[in-house]
C-alpha cells in the first residue's frame, strides 16, 4: 500500500475520438517523463502527430509516490504495481480500454511487457527495447553489487533508508554503473573521448557518471533497483511464477530489440522468450554502446535503426 499515492505523468499528442491512438512508454531506471521526452517527435521514435503518447513516472523516481520521501513506502514496489497504477490512469482519466503499444527501454521495456501479460486484451503491441520479462541471474548480480554499495554507506539506516546522501557511497555506485551501461568495445574504442568528448577516463567516469548519479536521493535509487530486481512477468496469481505461461499469455505482437553488446539484458534471454511468444520478432541493434544502444540520444546510426523498426512495427 503506498498512501496517498501520487503518480505523475505527461502526454504528447492528442487523444483521437475513438480512443485507440494510445502509447504507453514507461520510464526507465532514474528517468523522469522529461528524460524521456527527446525521443518524441514528427520525425522521432515515437510520433505525437499521429499517437497519444502517456509517459508515467515510475514511482521511487523522485516525481511520483517516492521512497525518499515517505517513511511508511513499501520495501517493494514492483513493476506490476507500477504497470496496475498507469492502468488506472488509462481507465479512469483518460477513458481508454485498449492501447496500441507499449513501449519502453530498460525498465520501461520490463514494465511494457508487464503491460502485455498483465493486460493481455488491453495491448495490441509491445515494444521491449533493451529489457526482459524477468530479471536474469547474471543482472541480479549487478543489482546486488549496487545494493550492497549503498548499504556498506555510514549513512545507510537500514530498510532501504539513509539518515543522509551517501555521497562517497553515490560515487562509487555511478563507476559500478559506468561498468555495465557501456560496452567492453565502446571503451576499447575509445568512444567516451571520440564520441563523447571527454579528454581522458577519469573524467569521463566524474562528468558521464558521478554528475549523472549523484544528484538522485540513495532511498530513490535504492527503491527502484529492488523493483528491478523482482521483476518478473509471470510473478503474480495469473501465472504462478511460470515464465513460458506468461510469455504464452501475450496476445499482442511483441517486437523484441536487445543491444548486440548490453550487460544487462543479452539477446540470448530475448531468443528465449521469443520462443513462448505467439506474435513475436526478434531485432538485434547491431551497436557496440552497449545498454545505451537502446536509448540512443546522440547515436545517430543506433537512433535511424531504432526509428525504422519501431516506426515499422506500429504501422504493421
Amino acid at each position: 500500500m503506498i498512501r496517498d499515492a501520487v503518480l505523475r505523468w505527461q502526454a504528447h499528442g492528442t487523444l483521437n475520438a475513438a480512443r485507440d491512438n494510445v502509447i504507453v512508454y514507461p520510464c526507465s531506471y532514474t528517468a523522469d517523463h522529461e528524460d524521456l521526452a527527446w525521443l518524441i517527435g514528427p520525425d522521432g521514435v515515437l510520433d505525437p502527430t499521429r499517437w497519444f503518447i502517456l509517459v508515467p513516472d515510475m514511482f521511487s523516481n523522485g516525481l511520483s509516490s517516492s521512497a525518499a520521501d515517505d517513511p511508511a513506502f513499501p520495501p517493494l514496489v514492483t513493476m506490476a504495481d507500477n504497470v496496475r497504477a498507469q492502468q488506472q490512469l488509462l481507465t479512469k482519466r483518460f477513458d481508454v480500454d485498449r492501447i496500441a503499444a507499449a513501449y519502453g527501454f530498460s525498465m520501461g521495456a520490463g514494465q511494457a511487457y508487464h503491460w502485455a501479460a498483465l493486460f493481455p486484451g488491453m495491448v495490441e503491441r509491445a515494444v521491449v527495447v533493451c529489457g526482459s520479462a524477468r530479471t536474469s541471474v547474471h543482472n541480479k548480480v549487478f543489482l546486488s553489487g549496487l545494493l550492497r554499495t549503498l548499504e556498506a554507506a555510514p549513512e545507510y539506516a537500514g530498510n532501504g533508508r539513509f539518515t543522509a546522501e551517501p555521497k562517497t557511497s553515490l560515487r562509487a555506485f555511478a563507476h559500478i554503473y559506468a561498468g555495465w551501461g557501456l560496452s567492453q568495445d565502446f571503451y576499447r574504442e575509445r568512444l567516451h573521448e571520440t564520441a563523447l568528448g571527454a579528454p581522458d577516463l577519469d573524467t569521463f567516469l566524474r562528468t558521464g557518471w558521478e554528475d549523472m548519479f549523484t544528484p538522485h536521493r540513495a532511498a530513490n535509487l535504492y527503491a527502484q533497483a529492488m523493483t528491478w530486481y523482482a521483476a518478473d512477468i509471470s510473478s503474480n496469481d495469473r501465472y504462478g511464477g511460470d515464465l513460458a505461461q506468461a510469455l504464452e499469455g501475450i496476445t499482442a505482437r511483441v517486437l523484441l530489440m536487445p543491444s548486440a553488446t548490453d550487460l544487462y539484458f543479452r539477446v540470448a534471454d530475448n531468443e528465449a522468450e521469443l520462443a513462448h511468444l505467439r506474435h513475436g520478432e526478434l531485432v538485434t541493434i547491431p551497436s557496440i554502446w552497449g545498454h545505451r544502444a537502446g536509448n540512443p540520444n546522440g547515436i545517430p546510426d543506433d537512433l535511424t535503426f531504432l526509428a525504422t523498426h519501431v516506426r515499422a512495427w506500429l504501422n504493421a
